[in-house]
């Protein structure tokens, strides 16, 4: 692994069920759900457990966001597709489910606040914008993942579609800050 103590703060999951959802009648039978076709195409549908909100289109596709395992994640598709079916929508036994990205957070150590200008000025695939937002951004292409780097070393992972290619891409993005001299130690996680 990389060394670095990973923790998943939102996964995001598609699934597309391959048929018609009508959603004027889940947005009147499911209490949860919200419906505003005028200001957005589908409806909004929260879960308490695990919590997550869900977005629902009449095409059958299904949008996850704000679990924090890719297994949370499954558990509430499931749960919103049993609700349909409660509801005599009539959902195939398969459908396809994908993670669509991860988003993670991990910690560096860091004696003095870090030189995001230098930094940037030195490493490739990286923009720093500070009058627009406080992090460097950084791109690696294999995997295809974005870091956000804070000064205080707070580093941000989006785009992974799983927890091996984040660890892949911490290991890589360490190696690029290194070799231009930015010392990188992992805060191990606290037990």
């Amino acid at each position: 692994m990389s060394g670095f103590d990973v923790k998943v703060e939102n996964v995001v999951v598609f699934a597309t069920l391959g048929v018609d959802v009508p959603l004027e009648k889940i947005s009147v039978e499911l209490d949860a759900a919200e419906y505003a076709p005028e200001s957005f195409p589908g409806v909004i549908y929260r879960i308490k457990e695990p919590r997550v909100a869900t977005l629902i289109f009449s095409s059958g596709k299904i949008v996850c966001t704000g679990a924090r395992s890719i297994e949370s994640a499954k558990v509430a598709v499931e749960k919103v597709i049993n609700d349909l079916r409660g509801l005599d929508v009539n959902v195939p036994k398969d459908y396809a489910l994908k993670v669509e990205n991860i988003v993670a957070s991990t910690q560096m150590h860091v004696d003095q606040k870090l030189d995001l200008d230098q930094i940037a000025f030195n490493l490739e695939n990286s923009e720093y914008e500070p009058e627009s937002f406080p992090g460097l951004v950084f791109r690696l292409t294999e995997p295809r993942v974005a870091f956000l780097l804070f000064g205080t070393g707070k580093m941000i992972c989006t785009g992974s579609r799983n927890q091996e290619d984040i660890h892949t891409a911490l290991t890589s993005f360490r190696g690029k800050l290194e070799a231009i001299g930015v010392p990188v130690q992992p805060i191990p996680a606290s037990n």
